[in-house]
């Protein structure tokens, strides 16, 4: 009777188990990445807005599918994540576990706080050096806040190599302050000079919710109008493909309005190809996955 009892109570262990598998096969989307010409990277960055906000219908527990549904649609191969706090962050590696994931918290630089992810395919990018600093005095420094920032904020960077082809770049994730003008100039001014530290035959992205259009002075030093700046020159994706419109609004409150500002942004050097550059305005049974429209650029990275 004794090797009877030992199986009744491995049975069940066994059948939890595969509850829990079967379970995460069911959350996790697949991604059937299209065959890209060397080189040639799609970026999307998404503000998802952060999971502890009490918005009542559109609290993140009734619109994360649509996140992941939507993320997982783009078929990026990089993508950019503003206001994820870290339990939204786990649910995003299990719902798209194709990509590899850096963060840090804007708090702690560890996982209190909002961060600003990037993710990466992992089967056509392996990770180099990476990193997060912080717009303020002190950007080693995680929690600090200067030049008027009602909060602290970050930028996370990655350094990334084709696994075919050995080409190398970087992608710079950032969320700058909402209220602050001196902040957004001053952390503008820092992005530019933490820029010059990457290898400097490798081309960047820049993307992320810079909470200003691209008209702003803190944006025109990044184009060096008017403005020297010791970084290359950077450029909107958007603006290089649609010089002749006025682009619509990113941020819109759950509403699906588009006559605010863009806001959201990928900068690229002006001796990038832009292929494709859009927003993402879907709307899905009268619900939207987040607050603001995600921003997606095709890109062939030059020198």
């Amino acid at each position: 009777m004794a090797w009877f009892k030992r199986i009744l109570i491995v049975l069940p262990v066994v059948f939890v188990l595969y509850g829990c598998g079967a379970q995460e096969e069911k959350i996790a989307r697949e991604i059937e990445f299209t065959a890209a010409e060397s080189g040639v990277v799609k970026v999307l960055t998404f503000n998802i807005r952060y999971g502890s906000a009490g918005d009542g219908g559109n609290r993140w527990e009734l619109r994360k599918d649509l996140v992941f549904d939507v993320i997982a649609s783009h078929r990026a191969d990089v993508v950019g994540l503003q206001e994820a706090e870290a339990f939204q962050i786990a649910a995003v590696r299990q719902a798209l576990p194709q990509y590899g994931v850096v963060f840090a918290g804007r708090d702690d630089g560890k996982s209190a706080g909002e961060a600003s992810p990037v993710l990466y395919r992992r089967d056509r990018f392996s990770l180099g050096d990476s990193g997060t600093f912080w717009f303020s005095n002190s950007p080693w420094k995680a929690g600090t806040k200067h030049w008027g920032n009602t909060l602290p904020r970050i930028c996370t960077w990655v350094r990334l190599t084709e696994i075919e082809s050995g080409k190398m770049f970087y992608v710079y994730n950032l969320h700058l302050d909402h209220a602050s003008q001196v902040s957004r100039v001053k952390s503008t001014e820092l992005l530019a000079k933490m820029i010059t530290r990457r290898n400097e035959a490798a081309p960047f992205v820049v993307m992320g919710d810079f909470n200003m259009g691209m008209d702003n002075p803190a944006m025109l030093y990044l184009q060096e109008i008017g403005y020297e700046t010791p970084c290359p020159r950077m450029v909107d994706s958007w603006q290089m493909l649609n010089r002749s419109r006025q682009p619509d609004g990113t941020f819109h409150g759950f509403k699906g309005r588009t006559g605010g500002r863009k806001i959201d942004h990928v900068l690229v050097t002006d001796s990038t190809e832009i292929i494709e550059v859009g927003l993402d305005k879907r709307e899905f049974d009268g619900r939207y996955p987040s607050d603001h429209f995600p921003v997606y650029a095709t890109v062939r990275l030059g020198r």
